[in-house]
This record gives structure tokens, C-alpha cells and sequence, in this order.
């Protein structure tokens, strides 16, 4: 039988175990900047996300003043049209507080900032335009409720118009 040798050789030298572990200064800085720019895109959807959400949830608010007191309105025209008729032929009324007597016209004029409904950031104007058509008495309304935010000034109009019920 033949003997197989083998020869072993190892060359060993000091490059060849040279660490080259750890990232450079310029790579770490990058992943730094890189979290930093996800972090401000996360935090800028999140705060846009919930100013949108204030701004919805204060015109749906405005929206439902602004029903209640068209509403209201014609609750009072039709318990005292002639009360209503004369309180219309004022052009402008601060609604501040509505309830089921005369206590809402108590605000004549423009609302002022002193004006806000109770609880709320929320003034609520109606403004009164009188003419016929067709022979009958209309009362044009424009209930405005109106709010500032971060945002600016916003207000919802309702506009609605009266008839005397009495000249059918």
C-alpha cells in the first residue's frame, strides 16, 4: 500500500487577524440623520392629522348651533309671527343663548368676542333681510357661527327663508 502525505501549510501573519468591526463616524452620522427625518415626517402627520381632526369636530359643532338656531327661529315665528317680524326688521342679532322664550334676542347687534355660546369657542350671529316675492313677506335668515383656531377664522352659514304663515 501507498502512504498518502500530506502537507500542511499555514502562513500566519498579523494582517490577516486584523479587526474591521465597528462603522465610521460618516456612517453613523447617516443613520442618525435618517432616523431623524422619519421621526419628523412621523411627528408632522401626527399633528396635521389632529388639527384636521379639531377642524372637523368644530365645523360638524358649528353646523349644529347654527341648525339649533334656525330651528329655534322658526319655533319663534311660528308662536308670535308679529314678534318675529319686528325683531327681523333689526338686521343683525347675537344669538348667544337660545331657549324657549325671548331671552335669544337679548343680544342686539353684531357678536362680539365677549359673545362666545357657553362652553364653547363658537359665536353665533343671525342676520335678517326682509322682502316679497310674489306678494308675500319673506324673512331671508343667515344664521353664521363663527370660531378661531391655529388654523385662522372659520364660520358655517344656514340660510333659510321665513314665509308668514298668515298670508297663504
Amino acid at each position: 500500500m501507498q502512504s498518502l502525505k500530506f502537507k500542511k501549510t499555514f502562513n500566519f501573519s498579523l494582517s490577516t487577524f486584523k479587526c474591521q468591526g465597528g462603522q465610521s463616524l460618516f456612517e453613523l452620522v447617516v443613520a442618525v440623520a435618517v432616523c431623524a427625518l422619519i421621526i419628523i415626517a412621523v411627528v408632522s402627520l401626527t399633528v396635521n392629522s389632529i388639527a384636521n381632526s379639531n377642524f372637523s369636530r368644530n365645523k360638524a359643532l358649528a353646523s349644529t348651533y347654527a341648525q339649533q338656531a334656525t330651528e329655534w327661529l322658526r319655533g319663534q315665528r311660528d308662536s308670535d309671527t308679529d314678534t318675529f317680524t319686528t325683531h327681523a326688521q333689526t338686521p343683525i342679532w347675537c344669538l348667544k343663548d337660545i331657549s324657549t322664550d325671548l331671552k335669544g334676542w337679548s343680544i342686539l347687534g353684531a357678536c362680539g368676542g365677549s359673545n362666545v355660546i357657553a362652553g364653547t369657542p363658537f359665536t353665533r350671529q343671525v342676520t335678517f333681510s326682509v322682502g316679497l316675492q310674489g306678494g308675500k313677506n319673506i324673512i331671508e335668515t343667515n344664521v353664521t357661527v363663527s370660531w378661531s383656531d391655529s388654523q385662522g377664522s372659520h364660520e358655517v352659514t344656514n340660510a333659510t327663508n321665513f314665509a308668514d304663515l298668515r298670508q297663504r
